[in-house]
This record gives structure tokens, C-alpha cells and sequence, in this order.
């Protein structure tokens, strides 16, 4: 099937073919016509499967079509709300890309920034709304933004919508949007609390599901080091010691965790740098437009940070902290071998997160490829329950004692 099949109008067509898209995803060939005939959707599509596009394009076509046909005072008719500012920021550059040769006008707002620059690109006119969950809802309580005239709403990345605490708010917004409206609901997994979320926002929708969180893209090669805590960042050293692996997305549990690694990897000259909730947006846009640039190997991400990061022919993931949870596993390592491309994840285990492999390879089904010649090997053993009892135990105390002496200091 080509994009020329699903009767994309001329303008999309030629950005398209500056982007050089052939032929659709199988979420774009089965979404893109339904949201032409203006059906509602609820859709579920893991990471890398073209998701963006298969809402945008025909968002941007519906509503060209009607301006073309109706003149009148410009106001906000579709509104794609996302989780993070990185996916928001992903989305409107896509829009920017698919819509060049349309008069539609687009913005997006999110957290974190002042708000001048952003309200002034609203008080300009916009078709296209792209949000963050707390700015939007700010921003229309201050009066900026209006909801009365939206005819397309979105909602993007639901699942880590509420995961990220945002129920609250998405309840609050639907009490603003017109009843009369087409909604569009993209979520990576189908749990109840998402399945009865969607069935608040949407109409008799069409259900699409293209590749479920437990298939990993067939296009990325796993690979697992068995090693222990001690060793994993000399470990990582040996892995980059491979100068084949020149730009890496490479993931931590924790933001401090991910401030470490970037000092460690720093300390043997090695470009690093870190994204995570405690860096300022400006940080984290030019950080991520270094990395895009190849000015540095390594992006050192929490999980928060990277949904979102939309790297062309991104190769390689690290996983130094093995996920608790095995769907986030399979959303990191999507961040590779994106539309056809090829990519290799490799995680570095210690002996307490032997358990979430397992969990891993039981959802995927299929084994991950342990790498046998490893200089740090595994050797130490998981710890009982027992000690892991008392190490939370001592892990606490550690952490109230830290949190008494600065309050002390002050």
C-alpha cells in the first residue's frame, strides 16, 4: 500500500515525499482512513510504530479541507494532549514537517518555560493545539485558551497519562471540551483503568491494535551481560571501548543514578550528558539537540525523560538498570530499530534484577542472547528475603538521617 491509497491530499503527499515516507505503517493504513470518515478511535500501538503520523496527517487534511471551505476567525479546532514536553515537542515538529504546504498554523505549550512566548503564539491564532496536561489546563484558567470550537481532541500516551498522576486533570479538561467532537485515544497498553478512561471520551470508536507491548520489534537485537552491582560501570566501559557504538540512549532507574553514570562516563572522555524531571526544559532541548547532532555518544535518560525521543536511526540501547516492569522494557528498546531500521538493546544485569529478565522473556516470549565473553561476570548471588528486608530497612534509615541533617543545616 502507498500513502497516494489512502487519499491524502497533495500538499500532505509532497511533504511526505520530502521526508522521503513510502509506504504507511500498519497503524497509519488502518487509522488514517477511519479518522477520515471521522470515526472515533481507540487505539493501541507500542513505541516506533508511526503512531504520530497516523493521527497528525489526517487531522491536518480535515481541517484544511474545512478552512479552505470556511473563512472566519481563527480558533483552536483540534487539541493533541501528551504526557511530556519531549513528546510534545515531538509531535508539533512532526506537524510542522506533514503540514508545510497547509496555511494551518500550529503551537504547543507545556511546563516548565515561561509562559510569555507561548501565550503570545496563542493570542497569534492557532488550528493545532499540542499540550502538556498542567499548562493547558494553567493557561485556560488564566483565560488564554478556549475549548468551544475544538472538533478533533486527542489524547496520546494514556497509559503513561495517568501513570505520570494526570487522571485528575484529563477528568477536568473533558468537562471543557464540546460534547459534539471526533476523539482519537492512542495508548500503549489496555488496562482497566485506560479502558474505562476511553470509554468517558469516546463515541461507538474503531478498534485498532498494532504490534501489543509484549512483541519487541523484530528489528532490534537483544542482548544481556550477567554481571554484578559493583561492575556494571566498568563493564559499561569495556561496551564502549567499541567505537562502532558512536550514539547511545542508555537508561537509568533514577535521576540520580543518571547524573552518576554521566559523571562516570565524563570522567573517562567520554560526551555524556543527562535528561531527567530535575533539568530545566532548555537543558533538556539542547542536550537531546546535541545528541541528534552527534556532538555527544551518550544520553544518559529515566524513563519519564525519554518517552517521546524520536531519534532517526537511533542503534543502540543500554538498559544499566534492568526495569522492574517488562512493558517499560520493551518501550526503551523500541527506541531503536524505529521504521525498518536495525538496533541492538543490551542490558546490564546484576544479580537482583535476574528475576525481571525472566519477567522480560515471559512477556516477549522469546529468550534474550546472554553474552558469554563478559570480563565482569556475574558471581555474586541474589540477596534472600531476609537480607532484602533488612538492606530496605537500613536503606530507609539512611535516607531519613540525610533528610534530618539538611534540615538541621539549615
Amino acid at each position: 500500500m502507498t500513502f497516494e491509497q489512502l487519499d491524502l491530499i497533495t500538499p500532505i503527499l509532497k511533504a511526505l515525499q520530502e521526508r522521503n515516507y513510502k509506504e504507511p505503517t500498519a497503524i497509519q493504513a488502518q487509522a488514517i482512513p477511519k479518522i477520515l470518515a471521522k470515526r472515533d478511535i481507540l487505539g493501541s500501538a507500542q513505541t516506533g510504530t508511526g503512531k504520530t503520523a497516523a493521527f497528525s496527517l489526517p487531522i491536518i487534511q480535515l481541517l484544511h479541507t474545512e478552512k479552505n471551505n470556511h473563512k472566519g476567525k481563527l480558533a483552536i479546532k483540534s487539541l493533541i494532549v501528551t504526557p511530556t514536553r519531549e513528546l510534545a515537542i515531538q509531535i508539533d515538529e512532526n506537524l510542522a514537517y506533514y503540514g508545510k504546504y497547509t496555511k494551518l498554523k500550529h503551537a504547543v505549550i507545556f511546563g516548565g518555560v515561561k509562559q510569555g512566548a507561548q501565550v503570545n503564539e496563542l493570542r497569534r491564532g492557532v488550528d493545532i493545539l499540542v499540550a502538556t496536561p498542567g499548562r493547558l489546563l494553567d493557561l485556560i484558567n488564566q483565560g488564554f485558551i478556549k475549548l468551544d470550537q475544538i472538533k478533533i481532541f486527542v489524547l496520546d500516551e494514556a497509559d503513561r497519562m495517568l501513570d505520570m498522576g494526570f487522571i485528575n486533570d484529563i477528568k477536568k479538561l473533558l468537562k471543557l471540551l464540546p460534547s459534539k467532537r471526533q476523539s482519537l485515544f492512542f495508548s500503549a497498553t489496555m488496562p482497566d483503568n485506560i479502558v474505562s478512561l476511553a470509554g468517558k471520551i469516546l463515541t461507538d470508536p474503531v478498534k485498532i491494535e498494532v504490534n501489543p507491548v509484549s512483541s519487541a520489534a523484530e528489528t532490534v537485537k537483544q542482548k544481556v551481560y550477567y554481571t554484578n552491582k559493583s561492575s556494571k560501570k566498568d563493564l559499561l566501559f569495556h561496551i564502549l571501548e567499541n567505537k562502532e557504538i558512536d550514539q547511545v540512549l542508555l537508561f537509568s532507574r533514577t535521576k540520580h543514578g543518571a547524573d552518576k553514570i554521566t559523571r562516570n562516563l565524563k570522567s573517562k572522555n567520554i560526551q555524556a550528558a543527562a535528561i531527567h524531571g530535575n533539568k530545566a526544559q532548555n537543558h533538556r532541548q539542547k542536550v537531546l539537540t546535541q545528541f541528534k547532532e552527534g556532538a555527544i555518544r551518550v544520553l544518559v535518560a529515566t524513563d519519564i525523560a525519554a518517552r517521546g525521543i524520536d531519534i532517526d536511526k537511533l542503534q543502540y540501547v543500554i538498559n544499566y538498570d534492568v526495569p522492574e516492569d517488562p512493558e517499560t522494557y520493551v518501550h526503551r528498546i523500541g527506541r531503536s530499530g524505529r521504521a525498518g531500521e536495525s538496533g541492538t538493546a543490551i542490558s546490564l544485569c546484576e544479580p537482583e534484577e535476574n528475576a525481571y529478565v525472566k519477567l522480560i522473556e515471559k512477556l516477549i516470549s522469546q529468550k534474550i542472547s546472554v553474552v558469554d565473553k563478559n570480563p565482569f561476570p556475574q558471581t555474586d548471588k541474589p540477596m534472600t528475603a531476609l537480607e532484602k528486608k533488612e538492606f530496605n530497612k537500613e536503606k530507609q534509615r539512611k535516607k531519613q538521617a540525610f533528610f534530618a541533617n539538611r534540615k538541621r543545616s539549615r
